[in-house]
Order: structure tokens, then sequence, then C-alpha cells
């Protein structure tokens, strides 16, 4: 998908340059060739998706229909923050690129310092599964780390807790409990070391006012001051990402369509869940590279 977009489209190819001269690496030569493990270390996975993201908008760009003069507001869903604001104008790419390199290698380095998981319930509301969180955390963490969409949210803890819950999820009703392949507890207070180094990150770049609303993942609302941006993109990667709250905040502002801009169509799959009237879009939906 990578080398397509690249192959085909000189501004795509470019950010991938720009990132890997940023990085160290060959960004693009990582995500097309791999070796997979390494690509899905959180380390490595934070700057590809980033990147590839901000490459599809340039896909989009490219067309002779390009939505996106007409998008109004914009979100992300943890990571895709970043690709929210770039394209809102609040952060450059290249500072972006820092960031998230910053971002990935901290969740990283606590991943290995202490081991968790992740584990998505689907059938039950964020209220039970809170409830079955403080019944069953005992001594370890356990939180509430995404809320998605109606009865699908993901926790994260250790691999004991988070295994606790599967058992009393299940017993309550839950459909199904799969734990995630990702390398760590991520938006649970596991990650707390990553935010000092994230927030000293954020202070060195330039971060301004976007010139749309960007939808913060942590409260589901926009803001406008960059103090605000800087606070609330630290404290992301502790707390719940709010996606369900953002999207119906999306929709309380008059939003009627959809474009996702990521390698994948998991958020349009959420959207379903949330609003089936809204039209939803994106750049995988076409045969073009």
């Amino acid at each position: 998908m990578v080398g397509q977009w690249c192959d085909a489209n000189p501004a795509a190819a470019e950010l991938f340059a720009r990132a890997s001269a940023i990085l160290g690496y060959d960004l693009a030569a990582i995500c097309r060739n791999g070796p997979v493990d390494h690509l899905n270390t959180t380390a490595i996975s934070q700057p590809a998706i980033l990147v590839t993201s901000l490459a599809m908008l340039e896909v989009l760009k490219g067309r002779a229909d390009n939505p996106l003069g007409s998008v109004s507001i914009a979100a992300g869903l943890s990571l895709g923050e970043y690709t929210a604001l770039v394209f809102a104008g609040s952060i450059d790419f290249d500072d972006a690129v820092r960031l998230v390199d910053v971002r990935g290698r901290a969740m990283q380095e606590c991943a290995e310092e202490r081991p968790g998981t992740m584990l998505a319930v689907l059938g039950l509301d964020r209220e039970s599964i809170q409830t079955l969180c403080d019944q069953v955390r005992g001594g370890d963490v356990l939180a509430l780390a995404n809320v998605l969409c109606p009865g699908n949210c993901v926790v994260s803890g250790s691999a004991e807790a988070c295994q606790r819950l599967a058992e009393a999820a299940e017993a309550a009703g839950a459909m199904k409990c799969v734990r995630l392949e990702v390398a760590g507890a991520f938006h649970t207070p596991m990650m707390e070391p990553a935010v000092a180094h994230l927030s000293n990150a954020i202070a060195a770049v330039t971060i301004r006012s976007p010139r749309i609303p960007v939808v913060s993942n942590v409260d589901a609302r926009p803001h406008n001051d960059p103090a605000d941006i800087r606070r609330l993109l630290a404290r992301q990667v502790v707390g719940v990402v709010e996606w369900q709250a953002s999207v119906e905040y999306l929709l309380s502002v008059g939003v009627g369509s959809i474009w996702e801009v990521g390698p994948g169509r998991v958020l349009r799959g959420l959207m379903k869940r949330i609003d089936r009237s809204v039209v939803c879009s994106g750049v995988l939906d076409s045969s073009d590279p």
C-alpha cells in the first residue's frame, strides 16, 4: 500500500523521505518490507501510522474530487489526534514526527519496564465494565482505556488483572472478550513515566490554534488554546480515549459525513454502531493507490 502511494504520489513519497531523515531510519522501507515484528513495536508503529495517515491525505488532495476543502472539524483516535492536528495546521509535520517518535519510544519503554496488555470487552456498557474493574482489580493496575462505541470498550492493565476481568465479564453476560496484540497497558497509569518525556517534547515545539476545531480524546471537546492542546496531548497517554463521546460531539454540531484517513476501516465500523445514518468514506474505498 505504501509503495503504491509513494510511486504514484510524489507528495506522499516526500512525507516518508522527510520522516526518515528525522527518525534516522528508512520508514517507507520498514512499512513495505518489515519485518512485521519490528514494524509492530510501538516505537516504530506510531511514526509509521502517523506518516501513512498523512500520506493518505496527500492522496485525497491529488484527486479531482478532493473532499478536504469542505472539512469543518477533525478528530483522531489516540495517536490519530496528531494526524488531525497536523491537518488542522496546529502542528507542523516535522514536529509531529518528532513528537510521535518520542511518544512511541517512551510508551515502549514503559511497556518493557511494566508489562501489561489490553482487553476488548464486547456487549457490556461502560458502567458495568467499570464496576467489574473495581471488583477484580486487586492490587494490580486495571483501568478503562477506550470507550469506542455502544457495547465496545477496551480496558488496560496487568495480564493477570485482564484475565480476571475477562472471566468476570463473560460471567456477567459479555458477548466476547478479546486480548489485543499490543505492547503494553496503554492509556493507564502504567504509562505515567511517558508523560514527562512527552511533555518535554511538546514544550519544545510550536503549537498553534487549529484552523478548524480538533476534538480532544481526553474530554471529547475541541480546544483553541495551544496551552490546552499541549496539556491534553500529554495526558492522553494515561487517560481514557473518549471516542464515542467525541463522535457524538461531531454529530451534535451537525456533522453528517465523515472521511476516515488511516491504514484501516475500523472507525467506520465503530461509526455504524454509533449512528448508521452518517455517511462514512475512506481512501481505501477506492482502488486508486
